[in-house]
């Protein structure tokens, strides 16, 4: 049988087209000859440590021979560590002309701040914790609810992320909820303000948007979006950013799955959204909203095919 010759393939060939696709000019945003970026891999590691700092004992290590004071300590130490090795690449590549020295300055000042934040937090995440299990008859326990809820993994990712967004740290909070976002399903927006016990059930397919304000008390089924009705452009035909443009709902609101509320509109307090309905409109306090009953046909398939 005849052996064909055995060619090498020369993909150099096609780089110089290929090349042609990108805008070499320093500073833009192609990756190539700047600064090394921050890697999700390494803000998903981030994120977990923060869980585990949140939740001692939740990422099931043995740690029996330490004080619950050294394990903090411990895994506080860890945690900045890993965040402000990120947190350098991120403020370097935002900036290309920044000082090492200044990034290092502004690095250990946010890791600070944060720092005084955490018990803050941890209070909120107890409190969403307790709101999913008084809010889930399945649950048994909170040990559950913290162990397995994808909620409370996404909100102790994302109250984090939130106060560093308030801070204006670059890349880090958005990556940090894409990586919770791939985990859990939930997508939030960093810059979601979320108040206190806040209970997403099931969680699968939630979408809350940048400018969303949620108050306390509130729950949401999965599917939910709360999102922009449509996105202003300035007279050149460029989308204006940092404007409210995502819903805001008022304490002890309750939204049922795969409703979607669109634009700068108000839930009001102790309203109740029931499933799959659009609304692009404020809805008063205390009110119900559903979609009335469609007509359902039952068909008898014996005497059918009889």
């Amino acid at each position: 049988m005849k052996q064909c010759k055995e060619q090498q393939f020369d993909a150099s060939r096609y780089v110089p087209s290929f090349l042609g696709t990108f805008d070499r000019v320093a500073g833009n945003a192609n990756f190539h000859g700047l600064k090394p970026l921050p890697q999700m891999l390494a803000i998903g590691e981030i994120a977990n440590e923060f869980i585990e700092l949140m939740f001692p004992g939740r990422c099931g290590r043995d740690q029996a021979n330490l004080s619950l004071e050294e394990i903090l300590a411990k895994q506080m130490s860890k945690v900045c560590s890993l965040l402000e090795s990120q947190l350098l690449l991120a403020y370097r590549y935002d900036n290309p002309n920044l000082e090492a020295c200044d990034a290092q300055k502004k690095t250990e000042q946010i890791i600070q701040n944060l720092c005084a934040l955490l018990p803050q937090i941890r209070i909120s995440l107890k409190m969403d914790a307790r709101a999913a299990f008084e809010g889930d008859p399945a649950a048994k326990n909170l040990r559950e609810v913290v162990l397995s809820y994808p909620c409370i993994k996404t909100l102790t990712i994302h109250r984090i992320a939130h106060e560093l967004f308030k801070m204006d740290v670059p890349l880090i909070p958005r990556m940090m909820n894409e990586y919770a976002h791939k985990e859990t399903g939930i997508d939030i927006h960093p810059g979601a303000q979320i108040g206190a016990s806040f209970f997403i059930d099931h969680g699968t397919g939630t979408v809350i948007g940048e400018t969303t304000v949620i108050g306390n008390n509130v729950k949401l089924y999965q599917g939910v979006t709360l999102g922009a009705l449509s996105f202003p452009k300035d007279a050149c035909g460029a989308l204006i950013r940092g404007t409210k443009r995502h819903p805001t709902l008022e304490d002890n609101v309750t939204i049922y799955s795969n409703a979607t509320i669109l634009g700068d509109i108000t839930i009001g307090r102790n309203a109740v959204i029931g499933s799959n309905v659009w609304i692009k409109e404020s809805v008063a306090a205390d009110t119900m909203v559903v979609i009335q009953e469609p007509e359902i046909i039952f068909r008898d398939l014996k005497r059918r095919n009889g």
